[in-house]
């Protein structure tokens, strides 16, 4: 948590608003899309869905294939404390909801499923869309599953399984967005991103949440940023963007307060 506090007072000092953005393309997303203030409709699903798990007491037992929780090493797990505890706050359920949105986002990937929260709201997006999410327990899977079918969500496919056998696998092979939030540990955040950049095309977008997780964390953003096929990051703090657009010519990292 120390960590986290020093890289955040880092992080203000070096950020900017979209005053400080020369880039076209980042302005454009950041005020129209970071920046949106409208209230859409479909938030209310997005609030409710999380409503709902937070006061869902029933017991999970939970299999952590990656770091597992900051806040409880507990096996068995109420819905509702990992609600509370470990799931997409509203406000970025709400940021996923306009991303998909606003890079009219088809085929997604979603690594780390949870509760499904930042599921629901990619796949509300666009119900035409093909979103695959993978998660690695079992039972968590088993759970989010029934939730999904209770709320009729039927763009989605979850899988349950290791992340890098699934990948291997993985149809379709261009993805328009990838959400990596799983698994919060530097070799394997880069093994996925290496195993996934042959998805790519022009306008795809990789998210990685909790950059600032840990040290090792950060450091594999460094690395992820100084890949040549990468021509833009951003860093808002939370989550990390990365473009590979070829209209970029000069690699360019942004860092932006949302």
């Amino acid at each position: 948590m120390l960590y986290q506090i020093k890289q955040y007072i880092k992080f203000l000092i070096k950020s900017t608003n979209q005053h400080g953005v020369h880039s076209p393309f980042v302005f454009n997303l950041v005020t129209k899309c970071f920046y949106d203030t409208s209230h859409y409709e479909v938030y209310k699903e997005i609030i409710n869905y999380k409503k709902e798990l937070l006061k869902n007491r029933t017991k999970i037992k939970v299999t952590d294939l990656g770091v597992g929780s900051h806040a409880t090493k507990q096996q068995e797990r109420l819905v509702s404390e990992m609600a509370k505890n470990a799931g997409t706050t509203n406000k970025r359920a709400k940021l996923l909801y306009r991303l998909s949105t606003y890079f009219k986002s088809k085929n997604i990937l979603e690594l780390g499923t949870s509760l499904g929260v930042a599921t629901h709201a990619m796949s509300l997006a666009n119900p035409n869309a093909n979103v695959i999410t993978i998660e690695g327990c079992p039972n968590i899977s088993k759970f989010t599953k029934s939730t999904f079918k209770k709320y009729n969500l039927e763009n989605i496919q979850l899988i349950t399984g290791n992340f890098n056998e699934v990948i291997k696998d993985l149809k379709p092979r261009t993805l328009n967005l990838i959400f990596f939030d799983g698994n919060h540990q530097k070799e394997a955040t880069l093994n996925y991103f290496e195993s996934l950049l042959e998805t790519t095309h022009n306008d795809s977008v990789f998210i990685f949440d909790d950059i600032y997780w840990s040290k090792s964390m950060t450091d594999a953003w460094e690395i992820i940023k100084q890949h040549p096929k990468v021509t833009l990051t951003i860093d808002t703090f939370f989550w990390g963007f990365v473009f590979f657009r070829k209209e970029q010519v000069n690699k360019e990292n942004f860092v932006v307060r949302v």
